[in-house]
């Protein structure tokens, strides 16, 4: 597979409105393809990525050399059939591998923008991916799939643009961030603002990098992608490649240093300002809120049809809150499946090999294909 590298450019000409009253003058967003759209572009699949992804879904990361994220559902002959399919994935705006965020350069200043780059929402990543679709030439996406934060952004996409989506896939997610889920996000905050060499943003400028606070942040939020038995199941109280404990402070047990692992390999190809950005839009998401206080609103007179999904042992995304999105589908009229998977492997299961949620979003895809007028 050779995915299409691009980066589209928007000049003065196609500002940015962000929902904070900020005009991005100029801004660039970094994208994924894989497959061909077909003669009437009917076929394109938006993928949403989730907080700490981006838009390599489906082929080896540039930075760790590793396989895309979600090369287990996207690909030749995967659940979401590259050779069938045009699927596209963008970094969101507010990223940091090459679409415009707080690591990128301030055209005014001619430095990073740093914490001078405005406060971004959901709904300003789905204004520029639909932006991205517009250059690529699509109105009407066949289907747009996302998990955890990607899921929000296919919930945006489905109130602002629904006439634009003709299916929805959201895997693990919510309709709005619970005060747990800002608690968490909280502590990964005041984590990478406590390292000194945060330079109260400006650590680009400063020649620093507040890697110790990120790789704390990103071990916190990792905890939370698990359940409590797959940490058992895993790692249990199994000691590190030691027979007793040194009644110290160094990684005496496995888990201590898988999650030191997770940290160090995290802050290699995130930007610190970046994960503080992107967390608080998942915190300022509330989908109903932006309609009178009734999800159900968000979704009136919609045509889209929707697959909704959750994991038993999710405690990040509970099953409750995709109950909550079904039960406003369902007011609204719209056409809705609902699952919930059980597993043990916590929030983190809509990225694994997970054979019954494949089978599900497969015949998902496939009866919506075939009510696109997409069969092979």
């Amino acid at each position: 597979m050779h995915p299409d590298s691009a980066v589209a450019f928007f000049g003065d000409n196609q500002p940015l409105q962000l929902d904070s009253g900020i005009v991005l003058s100029s801004f660039q967003i970094a994208y994924q393809t894989y497959g061909t759209l077909n003669a009437d572009k009917s076929n394109a699949i938006l993928i949403c990525h989730p907080l700490t992804c981006d838009q390599h879904v489906a082929n080896p990361h540039p930075v760790t050399g590793k396989p895309g994220w979600w090369e287990n559902l996207v690909g030749p002959g995967s659940i979401v059939d590259t050779q069938r399919y045009f699927v596209i994935c963008s970094n969101v705006i507010g990223g940091c591998l090459g679409s415009t965020g707080p690591a990128s350069v301030n055209p005014q200043t001619r430095k990073a923008y740093a914490l001078d780059f405005p406060v971004i929402t959901i709904g300003d990543m789905v204004c520029a991916q639909a932006m991205l679709v517009d250059r690529l030439g699509i109105d009407t996406l066949f289907s747009i799939i996302g998990g955890s934060m990607g899921g929000m952004q296919v919930l945006q996409w489905a109130s602002f643009c629904k006439e634009r989506v003709f299916s929805a896939v959201i895997l693990a997610s919510s309709a709005r961030h619970s005060a747990q889920n800002i608690a968490f996000g909280e502590i990964g905050r005041q984590a990478v603002m406590a390292d000194p060499d945060w330079q109260d943003g400006w650590y680009i400028e400063a020649g620093t990098n507040p890697r110790k606070g990120l790789a704390v942040a990103r071990m916190t939020a990792h905890i939370t992608y698990l359940s409590g038995a797959t940490l058992h199941r895993k790692f249990g109280r199994n000691l590190q490649e030691r027979s007793q404990i040194t009644f110290g402070f160094d990684a005496d047990f496995q888990i201590e240093s898988y999650l030191r692992h997770q940290g160090v390999t995290f802050v290699e190809r995130f930007d610190a300002n970046s994960y503080l950005y992107l967390t608080r839009a998942m915190d300022y998401f509330d989908l109903a809120a932006e309609h009178g206080g009734r999800l159900a609103n968000a979704f009136s007179k919609t045509g889209t049809r929707f697959f909704v999904a959750s994991f038993s042992s999710d405690w990040l995304f509970p099953t409750r809150e995709s109950r909550i999105i079904v039960h406003a589908l369902n007011a609204a009229g719209a056409s809705v499946s609902f699952a919930e998977f059980e597993t043990d492997k916590g929030h983190d299961a809509f990225l694994l090999n997970e054979p019954v949620m494949f089978s599900a979003v497969n015949g998902f895809l496939q009866s919506a294909a075939r009510a696109r007028g997409l069969e092979k």
